[in-house]
This record gives C-alpha cells, structure tokens and sequence, in this order.
C-alpha cells in the first residue's frame, strides 16, 4: 500500500470528532459508522448521558451544562482542538410545536432560555476552531430572514463567514420515518440519496414478540384505552394537542407499508397490526438505531431520547458525504 493511501486510511481514526447536546447519540453514530473519532461528548441529561456512556465506551462523557464548559477545558481533555464539532441544541424555542414559543423570531435566539443554547453552540465554535462544524435544528430555526441572518452574524463574529443552510431529509437516506431538518455548517452538505424507500412494515415486523433484543418490552394500557385503539385504522389518532400554529395529532396508527410521521420527544405510536404502542426498539427502529445501541432511564426517557435524536441514517450519511470531501481535499495535496 502507497504512503498516500496508508495516510488516507488513517485519515478518519486522527480526525477528533466533539458532539454537543449528544443526546443518545444519533448524531454521534453515524460518524463512528463512518469511522470517524468520537473523542468527546456532552449532555446535560442523566439518562441521555448515561444511555451514551453505554453505547459509545472509548468515547469521554460530560454530563454537564453546556454553558459551563469552556472551549479551554475541551482542548485540555482532547490535547487538542477537536477536527469535527457536531450538535443539536434544543429545539423547543423555535420549534411551531411549541405553544408557548416565544413570538418574535429573533428573541428566540437571544431571549428564550432553551434558543439561546444555540449561541453557546456558536461560542464554542468559535473557541475550538474546528475545521468543519455541523449544528442540526429544526427548520423554524431559519423560518425568518431576520432569525437566518442573526445566526449568520454569530457565526461571522467567531471567524466563519461562509455558512450553509443545508435542509436534508432523512427519508431520502433510507429512514423509516420522516423528518425535515437544518444543518447549519461552514460547509454545503449534500449527500447522494437514498433510492429505496424504508416502510414501517420493513423497519419493525420482525420485532414482534422477540425477547432477545434490548428495550421490547410491551407497554400494558388499560382495557379502556385498548378499547379505543382498537377502532382506529391506519393514519388515525387518539388525540391532539395545540401547537403555535395548528393541532398536532398524537398517537397515530402507522401504515404499514407507507413511512411514519415524524417521531417527536413526545411522541407514542399506535402499532399497525396490534393494540398497543410501540416499543421502545420498535421506535427506535423508526430512527435507525440498531439494536445493540441501548436506551437507559424511564421509558418516558427512553422514548425522548429517541424523539430527540438525529436519524442514524441521516447522520451516516452526513458522514460519509464529509469523508469524502476531506479525502478528496487530502488527495489534492498529492496532485
């Protein structure tokens, strides 16, 4: 093997990668698949920090408040600044499924507790110097030019004045689920898509009833509220609750053969074929966690956890779109 393919075969192992607001580790994973360094991670969520410890074991865990890690004492664990900083600050300031966001788009960021993570993202961008950095959020993130150009102004203060609004779903990398997102990085994202679609019959038939994977478990409802999942057909639901902008159905029955809606912190789904909610695996199957990755906490925790995540395929997929680009730019150093 050539020095230069030796030196491209080491390539992704030396690249420290950092994930902020780890969750369980959705993000995280499509790297590590991809064969990336996961050298650092941070959350402040007991269960979530937990559940990633479990999951990724050579990886350091901060169970910490993001706004009390500095730039400095990252550099000092890692030895260096991280290569790659990844992350997905909270949503809820700016999502439309919160009732109670805050109506002027701009205050979002600056004035709403949980929007204003965003900047803390920023600001360690802006001490870790990373090479390329990845921020997923919702789209409602962008929904304004003010909103969109206030971000851009963050970013500009820290040295990065390229920004891309890279809007992907994951869906069209092979999820069985739907789900619109914001990458917002100093690079154009712009993975090759996925050609085959993913149905929900695909992702989950073969886990009913199996008791040799993690977090299957049944949930047992009452007679009562089986009574009425019983009467619902597939795309029907039992509730609804009111978002900013409109009522948002909860707990739908998924069509088997069709994807799933997109699968929420606060989401349950009805089973297609059965009366009962979804299991855990079986939810986060719907997100493409593979079934040796481990859920810890409450099932309430578990099933956030999930809601919360970047998709594994999506973010396998941002990966290896990412490997390539820095392969091709080592490449051109031996032309």
């Amino acid at each position: 093997m050539s020095y230069k393919k030796r030196l491209i075969k080491r390539l992704n192992l030396e690249l420290k990668v950092v994930d902020l607001f780890s969750g369980a580790g959705g993000f995280s994973l499509g790297f590590k698949n991809q064969g990336f360094n996961i050298a650092l991670a941070i959350d402040i969520n007991h269960a979530a920090a937990r559940t990633y410890a479990q999951n990724f074991p050579s990886t350091v865990v901060l169970e910490e408040d993001i706004r009390n890690v500095t730039g400095e004492e990252i550099i000092d664990i890692l030895g260096s600044s991280p290569d790659i900083l990844i992350g997905s600050p909270p949503c809820e300031g700016f999502t439309a499924a919160n009732p109670s966001r805050l109506k002027n788009p701009v205050d979002r960021l600056y004035l709403d507790e949980r929007g204003s993570l965003t900047l803390e993202f920023i600001r360690l961008v802006g001490e870790l110097k990373p090479k390329i950095f990845v921020m997923e959020n919702v789209p409602a993130i962008v929904e304004t030019k003010e909103l969109k150009d206030a971000l851009v102004l963050e970013f500009s203060k820290m040295g990065y004045n390229r920004i891309y609004f890279n809007f992907l779903r994951a869906e069209d990398y092979g999820n069985p689920s739907r789900r619109l997102r914001v990458f917002i990085s100093n690079i154009k994202i712009n993975p090759p898509k996925l050609a085959k679609k993913v149905t929900v019959h695909d992702a989950i038939s073969d886990l009913d009833g199996r008791t040799d994977v993690p977090n299957n478990e049944i949930h047992e409802i009452s007679e009562k509220k089986m009574l009425k999942i019983s009467k619902l057909s597939f795309g029907d639901y039992l509730t609804m609750y009111r978002g900013s902008k409109k009522e948002i159905p909860l707990y739908i029955r998924l069509d088997p053969f069709d994807l799933a809606p997109t699968v929420l912190g606060n989401s349950r789904f009805i089973h297609p074929y059965h009366d009962r909610f979804l299991t855990v695996r079986e939810q986060a199957r719907l997100m493409g966690y593979p079934d040796d990755h481990v859920f810890i906490g409450s099932k309430d925790e578990q099933y956030n956890q999930i809601g919360e995540a970047v998709p594994v395929a999506l973010s396998t997929a941002i990966a290896s779109y990412i490997k390539v680009k820095i392969r091709e730019e080592y490449y051109s150093w031996f032309a």
